[in-house]
């Protein structure tokens, strides 16, 4: 025999051996109305990690599968699911003939996000995305989004920088702030429905996985059920009105296929007085499948947000202007007019080729994002704060005005506010026409970004119990980031100077700017990040366990493009540049008790690089660094119970995590004990600690009653004290500062204070009715507590005793008159109602829902988070504020919305 012919032999073999010791399963899935192939129909193999889609005429074949009794899930949209029990035998194809689908018309048409935009105070304080009630099934997680959400809860008191997002393969979380901004695809929910969810440390398809978890989004052509789509929306909270259209044209015989979706969001004031919400977003995806295994994608969305910002107020602010009062806007010329406006327009594109091999499984995308993300807001230099609720506007600061309160004047102040609480632009107006230059400019604070990113992700089942998963990750950012000039307000120009010490901010132009100009301060940052991935995963018998790793290495620079006066030797040019090697091990086993118990264990151990706004003091002004900055370390386990039943599914985690080496940078004026200023407060190795439980019940009492339980029990506390110290634009001969221009406060007292970040315990009980004409109703009442005021760290520190007149520890500034003092508050606890409900219809083949939701039924006034404030940053002034009735600095708190709600009718065919 010759050399080839003993190769082919080789080759062939083997194929053939394997071939015959393992099954496959095949057969065709069809409407049962309509008897046609449905295309694109989900196949699962549950318990082995197996995916396939069936073709354009329906049809499917599972191969390569181990012998064994399995569960075949069948998913389609729209469609009722199907779970089939199989008996596989080695060398046999089991042929299970033309399995039929029936539409499920009680299925909301657009997976509706309620919480997209409507529920938050900042999207990028929130500890899960919006479309985690797309993509999970997890009863407690959808919970926590939808009824928990509305006090801003966070699951298990994580940023939302835990949560990974993948779109086609490709991270979305930023290099900026490590978040995930869903404002890049917002109102794009048709599209972006097609969504795998993976919870906590869980592993999923990718590994470069979240604490939290991780959504996976697809938006290839192909996987898109063919037709129209349809909706139109109402509601009081972020907008009042939302159009959404779409179209797929479904996979066709060439192998082409395409889809297109747009939408629009709008109002002039939401929940909030104020807020105007403008938005638009278009999405176009094409995918060409080069026969059965191969196919190439091009995907581009463009999404633009402009919303009207709103902030946090006193009690004292609370009590004259109500929950939905506002300070941030006034009426000029007939017209609301809100001087802070944020704007979001970052348009991605993407390229994405996908191998779908027996053995391999392989996806590589290249993705470019750029555009800008702007803030403004009111900006005064030499003249009067103009904020309706600067301190000395209110009443307050007259009762607590040295010497004896003066109530006559403060009954003057309150019918003032109460007469006209808002900006008086005619009056900033006429401050600019009485003036040769500004006093009064908005200002936009604007980032503009590019970003270049290659992900890589490869599947290799080495057999049929154990396989291998590579990541790769390459991304670059360029950040432009500066001030503009957006409304000289009525002035000839504005002199760029520092108000506080004179000096220019720009030395090497002139002072004059105009509108559309830069000012105040330019500079650029970027950063690079490479990230290898490896993960081995074994599932012998009952077993599943996995072992991945993630090495990465990370570089950020700087690069002023101002010489400011204040810092002549450090603010223009580049700044050194700065890494970080970092590596995480994550490891999990999950026992299969019966094919309806599991037990599953997670644990994941290492480093991770700073984000990179936590690696520059004051990176508008100069390029120093935070001194001895340090990879974070992170610990985190957790221990599952699941159970699948019939008639209840439930699941019961426990967890810990400790974050440690964290860094925290803010900027604020404080009348401390060494005196009065502007500040950057940098507290370094920061250590956090997240343990507690999550359970989620659901139990189907009967064919029409549905009842849920979900419960969170958290602890969420810093863990030991932090280093602090203070940065000074300016500072006096009298400061005990060093030759950087940093005081060193040492440690700030904070050990065992409770985070900040939200309501750490929650419990919600609901009930739905689905009547066999398909209507439904839905209720749950839920009650949220341990909700705590986030902490002034620089109030804890030595420097908190010290009398500034006389350098001196204040007298009565004893450590048991400070800790009564300091007591940390906590927020009342919140007790919630919420219904929901809904009707659809079948008419000549479109389908038509009516979604409609209240929010809040009993309308209750609620805090739902809050700050302390840092100006009275010594013992004897903090005592004489806060022992007055009503403290001028007091804390300031984000309160919930009242009765709102939402509807929406979709039209699908």
């Amino acid at each position: 025999m010759s050399k080839s012919n003993y190769t082919l032999l080789f080759l062939v073999v083997p194929a053939f051996v394997i071939s015959q010791s393992t099954a496959s399963v095949r057969g065709r899935i069809e409407d049962k109305r309509l008897k046609k192939g449905i295309t694109n129909a989900f196949l699962t193999i549950e318990s082995l990690d197996l995916k396939q889609r069936s073709d354009i005429s329906g049809n499917f074949n599972l191969h390569g599968l181990p012998e064994g009794v399995f569960v075949l899930l069948i998913k389609a949209e729209t469609y009722e699911s199907l779970r089939i029990p199989v008996k596989l035998q080695a060398g046999i194809s089991l042929d299970l003939g033309v399995l039929f689908m029936e539409k499920n018309i009680r299925q909301q048409l657009d997976n509706l996000i309620l919480l997209s935009d409507n529920d938050f105070q900042a999207e990028e304080e929130v500890s899960f995305s919006p479309g985690i009630l797309q993509a999970s099934r997890d009863i407690f997680v959808r919970k926590a989004a939808f009824d928990f959400g509305q006090a801003f809860f966070r699951i298990r008191g994580y940023d939302s920088r835990e949560a990974r997002v993948f779109i086609n393969g490709v991270l979305m979380n930023k290099l900026f702030n490590g978040r995930p901004n869903w404002n890049n695809w917002g109102g794009l929910n048709t599209v972006m429905s097609n969504q795998d969810y993976t919870h906590g440390l869980s592993p999923g398809p990718h590994n470069i996985n979240g604490l939290l978890g991780t959504t996976y989004i697809s938006t290839r052509a192909s996987e898109y059920r063919k037709g129209f789509r349809f909706s139109v929306s109402g509601s009081d909270r972020a907008y009042s009105g939302r159009l959404m259209a779409s179209y797929n044209s479904g996979f066709k015989a060439d192998g082409l296929s395409y889809s297109v979706s747009a939408s629009r969001r709008w109002t002039n004031e939401g929940y909030v007085d104020g807020t105007l919400y403008d938005a638009y977003s278009f999405f176009i995806s094409a995918e060409y499948k080069a026969g059965n295994k191969s196919a190439v994608s091009l995907t581009s969305v463009l999404a633009n947000n402009r919303r009207g910002q709103s902030t946090a107020i006193t009690d004292e602010v609370f009590k004259l202007g109500g929950r939905r009062y506002n300070p941030f806007w006034g009426e000029q010329e007939g017209k609301n007019r809100n001087s802070r406006i944020r704007t979001i327009r970052e348009p991605v594109i993407m390229l994405n080729y996908f191998f779908d091999g027996d053995k391999v499984k392989w996806n590589s995308g290249l993705s470019y994002q750029l555009g800008s993300f702007g803030r403004s807001r009111l900006a005064y230099f030499n003249a009067p704060d103009p904020s309706p609720v600067y301190f000395r506007k209110l009443p307050s600061f007259y009762i607590n005005s040295p010497g004896s309160p003066n109530f006559e004047n403060a009954k003057l102040a309150k019918e003032a506010f109460l007469d006209d609480p808002q900006i008086d632009w005619n009056a900033i107006y006429l401050a600019n026409r009485n003036r040769e230059k500004s006093a009064y400019l908005i200002q936009e604070d604007r980032t503009d970004d590019r970003q270049l990113t290659v992900n890589t992700n490869v599947f290799f089942r080495i057999s049929n119990t154990l396989n291998f998963t590579g990541d790769f990750l390459y991304r670059t950012l360029e950040s432009d980031n500066y001030a503009l000039i957006k409304d000289l307000l009525g002035s000839d120009f504005h002199e760029d100077l520092d108000p506080f010490s004179n000096t220019r901010n720009d030395m090497e132009n002139p002072p004059v700017k105009k509108e559309d100009d830069r000012f105040s301060y330019s500079y650029l940052l970027s950063a690079k990040e490479f990230i290898f991935s490896p993960r081995i995963r074994l599932k012998p018998g009952k077993w599943d366990a996995y072992l991945s790793g993630e090495f990465s290495r990370t570089f950020f620079e700087r690069a002023g493009e101002f010489l400011n006066e204040r810092f002549p030797l450090n603010s223009l040019g580049k700044s050194k540049e700065i890494g970080f090697s970092t590596h995480r091990v994550k490891s999990g086993i999950e026992y299969k008790l019966s094919e309806r118990h599991f037990v599953n264990a997670h644990a994941v151990y290492g480093k991770r690089a700073p984000v990179l706004r936590d690696i520059w003091i004051n990176p508008r002004e100069h390029n120093s660094s935070v001194p001895g900055i340090k990879p974070e370390r992170i610990f985190g386990t957790e221990i599952a119970y699941l159970m699948r039943l019939p008639e209840i599914k439930a699941r019961l985690t426990a967890y810990y995590t400790s974050f440690a080496d964290q860094t925290d940078i803010s900027f604020f004026f404080v009348e401390g004990g060494f005196g009065s200023d502007f500040v950057q407060e940098v507290v370094s190795g920061i250590d956090k600690q997240h343990k507690g439980l999550e359970l989620g019940f659901e139990y189907q009492a009967s064919p029409l009653i549905k009842l849920t339980v979900a419960a969170a029990l958290g602890n969420f506390i810093y863990k030991d004290d932090a280093l602090l110290n203070i940065n000074f634009d300016t500072a006096g001969d009298q400061l005990p500062i060093n030759k950087e221009g940093k005081l060193d406060l040492s440690l700030t007292n904070i050990k065992g204070a409770r985070l900040g970040n939200g309501p750490q315990q929650a419990c919600s009980v609901g009930v739905e009715y689905r009547a066999p004409e398909y209507w439904w109703i839905g209720l749950s009442a839920n009650h949220l507590s341990h909700n705590y005021l986030g902490i002034s760290k620089i109030l804890r520190t030595e420097s908190f005793k010290t009398d500034p007149e006389t350098g001196k520890p204040h007298p009565d500034a004893s450590e048991e008159s400070i800790k009564n003092l300091l007591q940390q508050e906590r927020l009342p606890d919140v007790y919630l109602l919420n219904m929901t409900g809904g009707k659809s219809w079948l008419i000549k083949n479109k389908y038509i829902s009516l979604f409609a939701s209240i929010n809040n039924v009993f309308d209750m006034i609620y805090k739902t988070g809050g700050f302390e404030q840092s100006r009275k940053g010594n013992f004897g002034q903090f005592v004489r504020d806060r022992s007055r009735e009503t403290p001028s600095f007091g804390s300031r708190y984000w309160f919930g919305q009242g009765r709102t709600f939402f509807i929406n009718l979709g039209v699908s065919f």
